[in-house]
């Protein structure tokens, strides 16, 4: 669920348009609690963002981390443009537009590396994780968090619903990523050479009681992001415009009231080897 595109993936399914903008901003001010508990560098430690899109997840990194020099890389240069915008004043971030699987930084010049909804977008994760190691100094830490649509669970049940979400699943799978990669984030990351992996999920539930979650994730940032690949699915053929409406609109009833929503994030934190010197690693979620 974040705006990154390299050379070597077919496309960002959820489209460079305002309105997503707009998304991403939601999704990472109401999860950013969540997600970023845990991650904060050192200061003077330097760290490698990849696929930072809009910059939305940038702004809480820096947050959490004023005393860290950080280099935040996409390939869209719209993205980037918008980022630079979003954190005018933050001058502890440079901006460069590089592909993930070639980044354009010498060997060990990291000391972590953070990649946020990144891997969901790629054909071939497994070799970026591995390319990136390049980059990271030994004994230095990198951070993944992804989500995993299979996770999605509401109330009321809706056939129509599920259905709904498997288009967007299936969308993105065309485009060469994958929707699901949250629960192969521990065999992904020990696959491409890094230890110590361990991965934690961390779960939002919303319902009624939770006002602040309802609006800022079931509404604005799950539901926002299905709905705005129906005229991909009908063109697709994996649904009718009546039922794809109809998957919507039982989405969005399980934000009002008597209606529960559950979403499973994973973040997993792992080092790359070696006998070099630590410069004090992120927690481990």
């Amino acid at each position: 669920m974040h705006t990154v595109k390299t050379a070597r993936s077919s496309g960002y399914v959820h489209g460079y348009a305002e309105p997503e903008t707009r998304r991403l901003g939601d999704q990472a001010d109401t999860l950013a609690d969540l997600l970023h508990a845990g991650t904060a560098y050192p200061a003077g430690s330097r760290v490698l963002e990849v696929g930072c899109g809009v910059g939305a997840q940038t702004a809480h990194l820096v947050a959490g981390s004023p005393g860290a020099r950080f280099v935040s890389i996409d390939t869209a240069a719209a993205s980037l443009a918008s980022a630079r915008a979003r954190l005018s004043t933050r001058p502890t971030v440079s901006w460069c537009r590089a592909d993930l699987f070639d980044p354009p930084f010498a060997t060990g010049s990291f000391d972590h590396l953070f990649l946020c909804f990144v891997l969901e977008h790629l054909a071939h994760p497994a070799r970026a994780l591995a390319g990136l190691r390049r980059v990271l100094r030994p004994g230095g830490s990198v951070t993944v968090i992804e989500g995993d649509h299979g996770s999605a669970l509401f109330h009321p049940d809706s056939a129509h619903a599920r259905a709904a979400i498997g288009c967007q699943v299936r969308l993105q799978a065309a485009a060469g990523g994958n929707a699901l990669v949250g629960r192969q984030l521990q065999p992904l990351l020990t696959g491409a050479g890094y230890r110590g992996v361990r991965v934690r999920p961390r779960t939002v539930y919303a319902d009624q009681t939770r006002p602040d979650l309802v609006d800022g994730f079931t509404r604005n940032t799950f539901t926002a992001m299905v709905a705005a690949v129906r005229d991909d699915a009908v063109a697709a053929g994996l649904s009718t415009p009546a039922d794809f409406d109809r998957g919507v609109a039982d989405l969005r009833r399980t934000g009002e009231p008597g209606g529960t929503f559950h979403y499973t994030f994973f973040k997993a934190v792992a080092v790359n080897p070696g006998c070099g010197g630590d410069r004090g690693d992120a927690a481990m979620p």
